[in-house]
């Protein structure tokens, strides 16, 4: 059974297609998330967390650009967006643990970001937290 990590490690990877341009994501979300064996409740998560982020990324991206200080979202690498992305839909819109949020978004950033990554995204999503309490 797939974790709450493996989900958003999917949920970033559909989010980094969409993001370098691939507008048919969506329609394959069910096939990547089934490859990576992501079932039942998770398959729920993951569906629900992938289709809310897209569906507000408007909000979502004038949200972090707003906590960007000295840079522009579209300066921003995409694997690090995608991660911004879902992070700050989930303290903006979940009702989850934000320090927890945050962490999962720092150690998503280790895994799959560049190696100043995980302290960007920690400053830019603990900024958005303390802007939304």
């Amino acid at each position: 059974m797939a974790t709450r990590r493996q989900v958003r490690e999917t949920v970033v990877s559909l989010l980094y297609s969409v993001d370098l341009g691939n507008e048919n994501a969506a329609k394959h979300a069910d096939a990547v998330f089934e490859e990576r064996k992501i079932r039942n409740k998770q398959l729920e998560f993951g569906k629900h967390l992938f289709g809310s982020i897209v569906a507000n990324l408007p909000l979502i991206d004038e949200k972090l650009q707003g906590m960007m200080k000295e840079w522009e979202l579209d300066r921003v690498g995409s694997i690090e967006k995608a991660v911004l992305r879902l992070g700050a839909y989930e303290i903006l819109f979940e009702d989850l643990d934000k320090a927890v949020v945050i962490n999962e978004a720092v150690e998503l950033g280790k895994l799959f970001g560049a190696e100043n990554s995980a302290k960007f995204i920690n400053g830019v999503l603990d900024a958005l937290r303390k802007a939304n309490a």
